[in-house]
């Protein structure tokens, strides 16, 4: 009898050590999903469609309960990591393939008809980069709008944030070099100002012709804003106004105004590692690799002061919203952050000399400039400076007293309503 119980409980022993390792490699296939393809397991933050999701996260579980039948041994572990990395390959391409703006439906959800939204490349400077195009009518009057960097994206959080600009405008808004989809459109380290100029300037052309307008309106925020005087300066007759928001004058003394103010705010509250921090590595101008990381050190400062400050709406922002939208594939994603990491400390050094109180007193557009009455990140009275001699054939100067660096996205329906 005892003899009986020994052979089936021997039996038995290979059994459970079977079921055991294959619930740890499930449950390795679940960790590793986790971690590099979360989408998987997290349907509303990608653009795959569920079903197709739900192939892939069967395909890795499958893959899993196959190779458990076998050993932990270096062959078969390796086989193991190779069959998880071609599947997670595709996955990844999928999520390129599938990226997409989203459709611009009436209330029974069908397509408004003349409307338009799409996401598309266009060849500019001989690069393919992207951009999206969203209005409920393709007559109205075309809006670019620049993001914030240089090496931002916000295909997302433009799209969230100033959706009722698509009433009244076909509103543009283009990744450029360096940055989200566009981020291996040229090679980063060439990146220079003018490459973005003229790169705008291109895309205006096109979108003159695509939608038969004679001029066009350009809507920049923070770098996007300096962007968009030097592309209305060069260019004058390809607009009709130029709306400028966190609004960038003098780059090398905005930025010493803020390492100050940072210094300044990290004495008050005592915060000695802060402070002996920030002197190390002194004011700016920063050249070289870290320049990203040493500007981060007081911007930081001041975007965190702004969140805290009870007379700001709020910051509006929500990364990892934005992340989730339809508009990136998982590759974008990465892209969102390596743009900053990147394309930063090759362009905004370039950046130090310029200062449009000098070098842009003349402009042969109308400007309209939409300030954060509480902004530490673009000091407001570096555009009053601007503002007051500034020539152009109609300009406004117009406060937003609940807002910081970003009125766009702090009192969005005012912002909305004055562009409107």
């Amino acid at each position: 009898m005892n003899n009986l119980s020994h052979r089936q409980n021997h039996k038995q022993q290979p059994r459970v050590k079977t079921i055991a390792l294959i619930l740890l490699r499930i449950l390795v296939a679940i960790a590793i999903a986790l971690v590099i393809f979360p989408v998987l397991l997290l349907p509303s933050t990608t653009t795959v469609p569920p079903s197709i999701q739900i192939l892939f996260a069967m395909a890795e579980i499958a893959w899993l309960v196959t190779i458990s039948r076998f050993g932990f041994t270096v062959p078969i572990v390796l086989i193991e990591v190779a069959g998880f990395v071609a599947i997670t390959l595709l996955a990844i391409f999928a999520s390129q393939i599938f990226a997409s703006t989203p459709p611009i439906l009436d209330a029974k959800g069908q397509a408004i008809p003349n409307s338009i939204a799409v996401m598309e490349k266009v060849k500019l400077g001989g690069a393919e980069e992207w951009m999206t195009i969203r209005g409920k009518d393709s007559r109205n009057p075309v809006l670019l709008f620049l993001a914030v960097g240089p090496g931002g994206t916000q295909l997302v959080t433009a799209r969230r944030a100033l959706t009722r600009l698509e009433d009244r405008f076909v509103v543009v808004n283009w990744d450029q070099p360096g940055a989200g989809k566009s981020f291996d459109a040229i090679d980063r380290s060439k990146l220079t100002p003018d490459r973005y100029i003229t790169d705008a300037h291109e895309l205006v052309l096109n979108l003159r012709q695509r939608f038969g307008k004679e001029k066009v309106y350009v809507l920049g925020e923070s770098w996007g804003s300096a962007l968009g005087i030097m592309v209305v300066q060069r260019y004058p007759e390809l607009f009709q106004a130029f709306i400028g928001t966190g609004q960038m004058v003098a780059f090398l003394e905005n930025d010493r105004i803020c390492y100050d103010f940072a210094l300044r705010l990290a004495q008050e509250r005592g915060d000695t590692k802060q402070v002996e921090k920030l002197k190390q590595q002194g004011p700016p101008p920063y050249y070289g690799k870290d320049v990203l990381w040493k500007s981060a050190a007081y911007l930081s400062e001041t975007f965190d002061y702004m969140n805290k400050n009870p007379a700001i709406a709020n910051s509006g922002f929500n990364t990892f919203q934005d992340l989730a939208g339809s508009e990136y594939g998982l590759y974008d994603k990465l892209n969102f952050v390596r743009g900053l990491l990147d394309t930063f400390g090759v362009v905004y050094p370039q950046l130090w000399d310029v200062d449009f109180r000098k070098q842009a007193k003349r402009l042969e557009v109308p400007v309209y400039f939409l300030i954060g009455r509480y902004d530490v990140n673009a000091p407001p009275k570096l555009t009053e400076e601007y503002f007051n001699l500034l020539t152009a054939p109609r300009k406004e100067l117009i406060w937003f007293e609940n807002s910081g660096h970003n009125p766009w996205m702090n009192e969005t329906e005012k912002f909305v309503d004055t562009l409107a």
